[in-house]
């Protein structure tokens, strides 16, 4: 063999080794940095459910380090520096939890929620040991033997409970008078958005910790519950999504009741799409719920189709604007520009007048005496109480600390009977249902052939929480100060796709949400 033929085998050989040695092992380097890079640079402020599935696809992050920048997140704005105090409880087994979904994607098993950091409001219980309080000391020892249904709808989609929400007190049902937000057992959960003037008790009721722990970024998924404008009040105050279901949609097993005719769960959320998800993966038909079996939308467990940009074209909505703020007002102003937007991209814009009458209905009064009670009656033997009348007796023997602002809603509920079939009870639910729906929202939606109606905050929560029908808010600015408004939409029972579709339209058009500057 010639000089140049020894050279040119060894150029071959050299390229061999850098082709199938060198460069494949220089290549792996370089990927493993690039995706150090991209995991250190992965922005987890304002992170959607797509954002963190595609960061997981690439393999730019696990649901381990997603989980622990949380956790991070939580112990230095929650615990520390402003101390939003939103979150009442870290699921110790979060990490564990974590670590689960990690090896299931390795093995191709995957969900609509699969490694997405959920946190549930504290009426909401799991079978982990975790203490469902209800924000009251008397529930402080109040641990299920197993989840909720939508606790376990969650966790079959992939979800990581990361922990418990702060909530107002007993769904802000035990007294009046008191701050939104505040627990004898948590505490006050603080706005995250604007000046110290309204950091407390402005924060709504009673999922304030479950909007405030959303805003500010400390889980990608909350979940609240609603008897009437308790996920829509907190969702608008911290200008974030808020979905209240149709009752029957989502299961209430497993949650703290108030009162069984209006109460729903369901997901609060930064956009349209993450709640509209969510949503999705907490419903369906449960035997101990017995109201999931009149679910029209049962078999829908997919409500992503319904995001559509061009939704509001041709839409039909009416506005009462005696719900509205004073003319003049800022809040006023940010519905007006929303209903704008709204006309904008095509929407019909139908002023209405909604039938109103006004009527003292004592059903919120003695639905908490029959369901409360049945609920209290099936807790574990550690819990000191078993009754409204307990509950009563146990915060008069530490007033000061248990019951700061009293306890009148209690006080008056025990007053009543708790019997289903007690003759005010009745007439008065029959009343309700009646004036909100044939006499109500049926009347000037049908006679308009309206797809909605459109509200500022929560101020039309009343009328569809007692017809049991959904509402979904969304961001619509914010006031001088920096307060946050939210306009809210509502329909008949069972519209959700309808009303997933025109909020997602006008959400994609506006963009008007913007994080909280927390320091």
């Amino acid at each position: 063999m010639n000089k140049r033929s020894i050279g040119s085998a060894l150029l071959i050989g050299a390229l061999t080794i850098f082709t199938f040695v060198l460069w494949p092992a220089k290549k792996a380097v370089s990927n493993k940095r690039k995706n150090e890079a991209e995991k250190e640079n992965f922005q987890l402020e304002g992170a959607s459910i797509a954002d963190i599935q595609l960061a997981f696809k690439k393999e730019q992050l696990s649901c381990v380090e997603l989980t622990d920048r949380y956790l991070e997140r939580i112990y230095a704005y929650d615990q520390q520096g402003p101390a939003i105090n939103a979150v009442r409880m870290v699921n110790p087994y979060a990490r564990e939890e974590a670590e689960k979904k990690d090896k299931e994607r390795a093995a191709g098993i995957t969900g609509a929620l699969h490694g997405i950091p959920v946190i549930l409001k504290d009426n909401i219980e799991t079978g982990d040991g975790m203490p469902t309080t209800g924000g009251s000391p008397a529930l402080a020892a109040n641990t299920a033997e197993e989840d909720a249904f939508l606790t376990a709808k969650l966790k079959e989609a992939g979800a990581v409970i990361l922990g418990k929400a702060n909530m107002s007190e007993w769904a802000y049902f035990l007294t009046e008078g008191a701050p939104s937000g505040y627990s004898s057992i948590g505490g006050q959960v603080k706005h995250p958005y604007g000046p110290e003037s309204f950091r407390a008790g402005s924060v709504g009721g009673s999922s304030s910790g479950s909007g405030a722990a959303i805003a500010a970024d400390f889980a990608v998924i909350g979940i609240g519950t609603e008897t009437s404008g308790s996920i829509l009040s907190p969702a608008s105050a911290n200008s974030i999504v808020g979905i209240k279901p149709t009752v029957g949609l989502v299961s209430r097993s497993g949650i703290i009741p108030l009162a069984g005719s209006q109460d729903t769960a369901g997901p609060m959320a930064r956009t349209v799409a993450d709640a509209a998800i969510a949503l999705g993966a907490m419903s369906g038909v449960d035997d101990k719920d017995p109201i999931t079996k009149t679910n029209k939308n049962k078999d829908l467990t997919d409500y992503s189709s319904f995001l559509k940009k061009e939704s509001l074209q041709g839409a039909r909505i009416g506005v009462d604007y005696s719900f509205l703020s004073e003319k003049g007002k800022e809040e006023r102003q940010l519905i007006e520009r929303a209903i704008e937007d709204m006309e904008d991209q095509g929407a019909v814009i139908k002023e209405v007048e909604i039938p109103n009458e006004s009527f003292e209905s004592l059903v919120l009064w003695h639905e908490l005496k029959q369901d409360l009670n049945a609920y209290l009656r099936k807790t574990p033997e550690q819990v000191p109480v078993s009754s409204i009348a307990d509950v009563i007796a146990f915060n008069k023997e530490k007033p000061h600390e248990r019951m700061r602002f009293g306890q009148t809603h209690f006080e008056k509920a025990e007053k009543l009977s708790g019997d289903a079939e007690d003759p005010e009870y009745v007439k008065h639910r029959q009343t309700d249902l009646r004036l909100s729906t044939t006499e109500g929202l049926d009347v000037v939606m049908q006679e308009e052939k309206l797809d909605a109606l459109l509200f500022e905050n929560n101020h039309g929560a009343a009328m569809p929480a007692k017809a049991g029908y959904p509402s979904i808010t969304i961001p619509a600015g914010y006031t001088s100060e920096g307060m946050p408004v939210g306009v809210t939409l509502t329909a008949q029972a069972y519209s959700e796709p309808r009303l997933i579709e025109l909020a997602y339209s006008y959400e994609q058009a506006s963009n008007r949400r913007r994080a909280p500057q927390l320091v």
